[in-house]
């Protein structure tokens, strides 16, 4: 595990330590910062992309290869009844707001490994603990 705690400018520190590619899964209370976090990795490769949280849609999509996930709704179950679950296992960078143990085991059971991202108010700004990376 890798601890940051980090600043709103300095989020480029835990962009260089997330894969190119995979399912990474961002865990934080509501306004921790998991969209901050993909705004972030979108603008760090060069995309110049609106982005929001894709509660309602469920899935959305920046440049040609990154995916951005927002689960809270229904968790792993919205995955499945929106037909995004196989999605995840496609060549891209797998961005998943909520994504909890259960989408961790069933992508573990698929030998698909995931890194995890658990977001935390800190004094300085944020806690990033990353886990798998």
């Amino acid at each position: 595990m890798i601890e940051l705690n980090l600043g709103l400018g300095e989020l480029d520190e835990v962009v260089k330590i997330l894969p190119q590619s995979g399912v990474v899964i961002l865990q934080g209370n509501l306004a921790s910062g998991k969209t901050t976090l993909v705004k972030a990795i979108v603008k760090a490769r060069g995309i110049d992309a609106e982005v929001t949280s894709p509660t309602f849609s469920v899935m959305q999509s920046y440049g040609d290869k990154i995916y951005h996930y927002d689960i809270y709704q229904n968790g792993l179950d919205a995955i499945l009844q929106n037909g995004l679950f196989e999605n995840l296992l496609e060549e891209g960078l797998h961005l998943v707001e909520w994504g909890d143990e259960r989408l961790e085991k069933a992508l573990e059971n698929l030998g698909e490994k995931c890194v995890k991202v658990v977001i935390s108010p800190s004094q300085k700004g944020r806690k990033y603990e990353v886990y798998g990376a």
